[in-house]
């Protein structure tokens, strides 16, 4: 089969999930939006806050109260917003239908990586699974139509990026490098969580090319220095405004102190935040933002030295709750959590899956069951130690749905040089 029949067929095969995904989602919108026009959201909604500073002309500030330039949350998505706002008006009926629509366009367009991966790894049955799974994906659907934040972009671009690490392995061109690099930083910019394994990925890439004797130092520092090209004005922004080194964003204080504190009846004690907590505010507001995230780092780490078990027990029920939703059943707990039991149904379901599907990969391909493993286990290592949130481990989740595709549907591989087929579960791999 020619390239251009291999597209045609490849755009034949994923454009109808693309499509059943964003009408999916645009579906459930008008349902949702109205919540984040509540006063109480609107006031308290960083993103927004941040991208109304940048169309009334104060610049990238103004995160939790009118206190001037931040780095707490991360330029991309928050300038994306401020264009909607710019276009459609800040915080307006139809300027958040337009970001939920336009979250909804990127989750919809990740069944193009998924499909894509899938089939190049695993063969056209298992990427055909894997494109509807991701399409109506109870977690796809819901943060494509209801969740106004980076959370769906992020999740697009690190799907992309896994494919082109695995692409990359068996090409030298300086131009795919460079490509990876830049969309590395896209990437960093737009959640650095992002850098938990980006770096890993691309280091492994470089590992598998110099395992055959093909070039990797060349290629892996032009990638290094347009990733850094990217994010060093940003860095340079930042160290101008604050006179500190920040990366990306400076909130890994008030995360971890938020999340480490002797509450434990939820994963974060939300009454610590300065959205919720006057107090906070007002010291946020005195201190200054630099000097706020370090005492709440502080904070944080006198009370983990002051009681490590429970900082062990808090950071092993935090695992818990990442991969299986389950944090507790206590009633009073889930009166303000009520849709707990059916998440801990699909996350448990989608994990275990993909859990199954990971031991079948390593069987077949251990240096491809790396990638993933890689991901699964450094994604959301920094959420175990600060806190997490329900959407936090989302962008792996196309990652698991091509595992658990792998273990719904696949078959054995027959050799190295074809895309793997996987035998259905039963029969052994």
């Amino acid at each position: 089969m020619s390239e251009t029949q291999d597209t045609k067929s490849a755009l034949a095969a994923y454009g109808p999930m693309v499509a059943g995904a964003l009408v999916a989602r645009l579906a459930v919108i008008p349902f949702l939006y109205h919540d984040w026009l509540d006063p109480f959201v609107v006031e308290h909604w960083a993103y927004g806050r941040v991208a109304r500073s940048l169309v009334a002309g104060h610049g990238f500030g103004n995160v939790f109260a009118d206190t001037g330039p931040t780095a707490v949350l991360s330029p991309v998505y928050a300038y994306l917003l401020a264009g909607v706002f710019w276009l459609f008006g800040s915080n307006t009926p139809a300027s958040v239908v337009t970001a939920l629509a336009i979250n909804s366009l990127f989750s919809a367009l990740t069944c193009i990586p998924v499909f894509l991966l899938a089939r190049r790894c695993f063969g056209e049955r298992v990427a055909r699974w894997a494109g509807w799974l991701w399409a109506f994906s109870p977690y796809g659907v819901y943060y494509g139509a209801d969740w106004a934040w980076s959370t769906c972009l992020l999740t697009l671009l690190l799907c992309w990026l896994f494919l082109m690490a695995l692409e990359l392995e068996n090409s030298g061109r300086i131009l795919s490098w460079i490509g990876f690099g830049l969309l590395c930083g896209l990437s960093a910019l737009t959640e650095p969580v992002a850098l938990s394994v980006l770096p890993f990925l691309g280091a492994w890439t470089c590992y598998r090319r110099y395992r055959q004797g093909l070039t990797w130092a060349m290629p892996g520092v032009a990638a290094s220095l347009a990733f850094l090209a990217v994010l060093s004005p940003w860095i340079v922004r930042n160290y101008e405004i604050f006179h500190q080194f920040i990366p990306v964003r400076s909130g890994l204080g008030l995360e971890l102190y938020i999340g480490n504190n002797g509450y434990s009846a939820r994963w974060v004690n939300s009454a610590l935040h300065p959205n919720h907590s006057d107090a906070e505010l007002e010291e946020y507001k005195k201190s200054g933002e630099v000097a706020y995230m370090e005492h709440k780092r502080q904070q944080a780490v006198e009370y983990i030295r002051a009681h490590p078990g429970c900082y062990v027990r808090m950071t092993l029920r935090r695992v818990l709750y990442i991969w299986t939703g389950y944090w507790s059943l206590d009633r009073a707990y889930l009166k303000d959590e009520p849709l707990d039991p059916p998440n801990i149904l699909v996350a448990t379901t989608f994990s275990v899956l993909g859990l199954l599907g990971l031991r079948r990969v390593f069987r077949l391909d251990w240096s491809l069951a790396v990638r993933f493993a890689i991901v699964l286990a450094c994604f959301p290592l920094v959420y175990y130690l600060t806190h997490p949130e329900t959407y936090y481990f989302r962008p792996v989740d196309p990652l698991l749905v091509v595992l658990t595709a792998v273990a719904v549907a696949g078959r054995s591989r027959k050799s190295t040089t074809e895309p793997a087929t996987l035998q259905p579960l039963g029969r052994g791999v």
